[in-house]
C-alpha cells in the first residue's frame, strides 16, 4: 500500500510540474541557435586551459547554463546533425543536401503557429546544403511554412561560402528592428579545416568562432527589440574523431565518444547564470525546448524540454 501511495505522489508531482512547464510565462521572445560546426570537445570545453575558446569556455561560459554531457546520439555529419536539431528527430539522412527531412521543422510549426511572415524564421548557413533544412517530405508540409534562408555564396543554396560572409547576413538580421524571432546559424571553417587536415588553421578557426559567438550575444544585447528578451544556443552538429581513433580529427561520422559528445551553451533572460549541468542533453531537445519557449506546438519531436537550463 505504501509503495502505491508514493508511486501516486510522484506521478501527481511530475504531471503537474510538466503542465505548469507548459503554462509557465517565460520573457524569451526571441530564440538563436549557433552551430559551430565539427570542433572536437577536447579543443574546446575539454581544454581546461581555455587555450582556443578563451570566450565560450571561460567569460561567456559562466553568463548561462553550460551542458557537460552533451550528445548527438545520432549520425555524426553535418546534414543530420542540423536535422536533428531543426527537426527533433534523428535520421539517416544524405551527406550532400540532395534530400528533404522526413519530419517538418521546427521554423515551419512557429509560421503556422503565429501565422509571421516567412522573413520571421530564418537559416543562415555557411554551408549552401543546409539550405534544406526549411523543408520536408513530410505530404502534408512540404512546401508550406517555410522558413526564409540564405545557404552558402550569396545565400543561393549551392557550395560553401566563407564565416565572415555569412557573419554579414546575421549581423544585417541581427541588428534590424524587425530581427527574424527564430533563426538557425551555421559556420563551417572548423569542420573545413579538421577534413583538410590543416590542425593549425583547425584551431584558429576554433578561436574565430569563439569571437564570432561573442559578437553575436552583443549584438543581440545591443538591439533593443532582442535585448532581454532572447535565448541563444550555442552548440556542434558533431564532434571529429578522438587521437588514436580511425583518421583523428580529420574525418568524424560514428558513434565513438569523439563524434558524439558536443557542447551546449545556452544564455538568456529565462537562465540562470553561471550553472554547470551534469544531466545528459542532445541535439534533438533544442526544437522542444525552443516550442515551449515560444509556446508553439511541435507534435512530432522526439526530444525533451531542457528543464535544468529554465529553472525560475
Amino acid at each position: 500500500m505504501k509503495n502505491h501511495i508514493v508511486s501516486f505522489v510522484f506521478l501527481l508531482f511530475c504531471s503537474t510540474f510538466f503542465a505548469q512547464q507548459g503554462n509557465r510565462s517565460f520573457q524569451t521572445k526571441y530564440v538563436v541557435v549557433l552551430v559551430i560546426d565539427g570542433p572536437r570537445y577536447s579543443e574546446t570545453y575539454g581544454d581546461t586551459s581555455c587555450r582556443l575558446s578563451p570566450i565560450l569556455c571561460d567569460s561567456l561560459r559562466y553568463e548561462g547554463a553550460f551542458y557537460e554531457d552533451f550528445k548527438n546520439n545520432g549520425v555524426t555529419y553535418t546534414v543530420p546533425g542540423h536535422t536533428a536539431i531543426s527537426t527533433g528527430v534523428y535520421q539517416r539522412i544524405s551527406n550532400s543536401g540532395t534530400s528533404l527531412p522526413k519530419n517538418p521543422s521546427l521554423f515551419q510549426y512557429y509560421l503556422k503557429s503565429t501565422g509571421a511572415n516567412k522573413s520571421d524564421a530564418f537559416i543562415v548557413a555557411s554551408k549552401g546544403k543546409l539550405d534544406v533544412l526549411a523543408n520536408t517530405e513530410n505530404k502534408k508540409w512540404h512546401d508550406q511554412f517555410l522558413a526564409s534562408t540564405y545557404c552558402g555564396p550569396f545565400g543561393k543554396g549551392i557550395g560553401y561560402g566563407r564565416d565572415e560572409e555569412t557573419f554579414e547576413k546575421v549581423s544585417e538580421l541581427v541588428s534590424s528592428p524587425n530581427a527574424p524571432h527564430v533563426m538557425l546559424i551555421n559556420l563551417l571553417a572548423v569542420d573545413v579545416y579538421g577534413h583538410a587536415n590543416n590542425w593549425e588553421k583547425y584551431q584558429e578557426s576554433i578561436t574565430a568562432c569563439d569571437a564570432y559567438a561573442a559578437r553575436l550575444w552583443t549584438m543581440i544585447q545591443t538591439n533593443p527589440t532582442m535585448k532581454n528578451q532572447t535565448t541563444l544556443f550555442i552548440t556542434n552538429d558533431h564532434g571529429r574523431h578522438l587521437d588514436g581513433v580511425k583518421s583523428g580529427f580529420v574525418n568524424h561520422g560514428d558513434h565513438c565518444e569523439g563524434c558524439k559528445h558536443i557542447s551546449l551553451l545556452v544564455l538568456g533572460p529565462d537562465t540562470p547564470k553561471g550553472i554547470s549541468i551534469k544531466k545528459e542533453g542532445e541535439l534533438i531537445d533544442i526544437s522542444k525546448t525552443i516550442s515551449t519557449l515560444l509556446h508553439f506546438d511541435m507534435p512530432t519531436t522526439k526530444g525533451r524540454f531542457l528543464e535544468e537550463a529554465f529553472k525560475p
